[in-house]
Parts: C-alpha cells; structure tokens; sequence
C-alpha cells in the first residue's frame, strides 16, 4: 500500500502539503480530491521520489520508492501525459522503459493491446492527441505489471469512450488486488469509481473516508422535493415546523432536513394535496464544493452588476 505519515512539502513561503497523514489500502480505488493549488501532484510527486518532503515520509509498499529494487514492477505513475520523447514513437517510447527496466519486451505489445493505441503505437508522439498520450502514459504504468498505481487526472483529454475506459480500467486493476491511486476533477466519473475517499484543500487532510460516509457525512444534506398546486400554503406549514424550503426552478419547493414522511404528513395535517415528492439525492460535487469552499486557492471575483439592474 502507500503510507504517507506527516507530509509537509515547503517552497520557500509557500507551504504546498502540510503535515498530511493517510493510507491508500490495496482492493480499493481511492480518489485523490482537492481543488487547483490543493497539493495533489506535489504529493504524488513525493509519494514517486521525484520531489523531497521538507519533512514526513511516503512509502511505497513499506519503502521509499527511491530504495525500490524494481521500481516500475512495484509501481506504476501518469502524472504527465506530455513528459514523453515527440520524437519517439508511442512503442519505441515503451521498448526504452522496459529495457531499463529489465521488463521483458513482449509486454509492450500488450500494454498496447491493454489501452488501445493498436498501429498509432508506431507513430511520432509529435502527432498524438492529448487522449492518444494519456492512453500511452497509462500503457507506461502499466508496463511493470505493478501492484500499486497513481494516476493525475487520468481522463483529461479522453473522450466519452475513453473515459468510460478509464473507468473499467481502474475498477478492474483494484478487482485484481492493486492499490489504486486516482486524481480527477470529473466528480460523476469519481462517484462511480472510487471506494475511498481523500480530500485535501490548501495542502492539510479535509477529509479521508469511504465513499459512502462522505455521501452521508454532516455536509450531506438531506433533502426533499415536493410539488403541490398550494405552495404557500404548505411553505407556511413547513415553516411553523422549522424547516427550510426553497423554491425551485420547476416550481417545486426542496425543503431541507426532512424526509419524504415527515413532507407528506404535514401535507396531509394542512388537507394539501401532493402531486410529487421524493428525497433528492446527494452528489458528490454538492458534498465536495461544501466541504472544500474555504480552500479554493483561485476563485473568479463576482461580475458587478450594471447601474439600474436588479442582481438575481
């Protein structure tokens, strides 16, 4: 697995990881969270013996991946699908990672097969797209048949297929037993991939649970949507009950820390009739912008609103 216990990581005033803590358990594909600036790829950087930790340590299968005898068989990276050879061919690119490796050559073909760069293998890199170099940065990883990966935002540049590719791939490489590290901003794709959940924001731990405690955690919001042809009356209802409800877009009310029960029986007290309701689902995104909202790095100022307009 991956132990990764007190990591700080200083650039001179800027403290990029700050005494991060937490465990990537092989079986599992644990999502990597956090928003631009948070520490994800310096951590992983450190994790992989490419950056120093200031202080604190990350081991790679209880050893620092620089005192690894066969670093590529133990684990496997995609931090940067640019950092490749233009003027290599996607096979030749993995040939001269395997024979430094001591990796037999036959597993080029198929790592190749494994990601479906097929006869694109032998073109120029120069040439590929930025979903064609992501496939042969996975190929690479893969390349060692390791038990532990790490993939940075391994879906940039994939279209829909590859994407759900992806999803497959990583599902079934922890299926297998491996330790699975994963990093992404696409919170759909994450919230049906994932396991395990580690979320950082400004270099400190946010959170480090499985993904169904973080979907019923304390930012998780239960909530529910009614309609009613008597809105106010109802609203007024929820209200003496202590309830919050919003309108909605669609003319519905979503009424917050209530369920479809306790909604329904207010109804019924008040002779309301009820044309739908149901409990609304928590996202991911919803629980991750909640828990995340105080260490947003980059944040867009608010456009001012013209003189003589109403802001909505």
């Amino acid at each position: 697995m991956i132990e990764v216990r007190g990591l700080t990581k200083q650039y001179g005033a800027v403290r990029a990881v700050d005494d991060l803590t937490f465990e990537v358990q092989p079986g599992k594909v644990t999502g990597f969270l956090g928003p631009n600036g948070a520490g994800k790829s310096t951590t992983m950087r450190m994790v992989l013996g490419l950056d120093r930790p200031s202080a604190g340590s990350a081991l790679v299968a209880g050893r620092p991946f620089a005192r690894l005898a066969e670093p590529l068989r133990t684990a496997g990276a995609l931090l940067d699908a640019q950092a490749v050879h233009p003027g290599r061919s996607g096979r030749d690119h993995l040939r001269v990672a395997a024979r430094a490796n001591g990796i037999p050559l036959r597993r080029v073909d198929e790592v190749v097969d494994q990601v479906g760069l097929g006869p694109a293998s032998r073109r120029r890199v120069k040439g590929y797209s930025l979903g064609m170099r992501q496939r042969l940065g996975i190929a690479t990883a893969l390349l060692g048949d390791p038990a532990v990966l790490l993939f940075d935002e391994p879906m940039n540049g994939l279209d829909l297929d590859g994407v759900r590719w992806i999803r497959r791939l990583v599902r079934q490489l922890a299926d297998e037993g491996r330790t699975v590290l994963l990093s992404s901003h696409l919170m759909s794709e994450m919230e049906q991939t994932a396991d395990h959940l580690v979320i950082i924001g400004r270099g400190r731990l946010i959170a480090d649970a499985s993904m169904a405690e973080v979907m019923r955690g304390e930012s998780a919001r239960r909530q529910v949507q009614v309609r009613t042809p008597f809105p106010d009356e109802l609203t007024g209802a929820l209200l003496r009950r202590q309830l919050r409800v919003h309108p909605t877009d669609v003319g519905d009310l979503l009424v917050e820390g209530a369920s479809p029960e306790t909604v329904g029986d207010v109804a019924l007290e008040v002779g309301v009739a009820v044309h739908r309701l149901a409990e609304v689902h928590n996202s991911l995104e919803q629980i991750y912008l909640d828990l995340t909202g105080d260490s947003v790095q980059y944040r867009v100022a608010a456009e001012p609103v013209p003189a003589g307009q109403v802001q909505r």
